[in-house]
């Protein structure tokens, strides 16, 4: 009982994390580790899709910016499997 009890926390944890680790991701921060541009898509509700390329690891972002934004800001980053 107490080990499936340990696995299902390591297994929140690591979603936890996954989750936490996506939200904290910008284009800028993929590209200042090394990620390259790798494709652009437009998207239906506006905004880009950026594809980022490191390696064999791919993670797509959403940027957009509204009328009083200052910047384009990445909206989120979720890896691509």
């Amino acid at each position: 009982m107490k080990r499936k009890i340990a696995l299902l926390a390591v297994s929140v944890l690591a979603a936890t994390l996954t989750a936490l680790s996506a939200q904290t991701m910008t284009v800028q921060s993929l590209m200042d580790g090394g990620y390259t541009v790798a494709g652009v898509v437009s998207t239906r509700v506006g905004g880009a899709g950026i594809y980022l390329q490191k390696a064999n690891a791919l993670v797509f972002c959403f940027a957009a910016e509204t009328p009083t934004s200052p910047t384009v800001a990445t909206q989120y980053c979720k890896p691509v499997k």
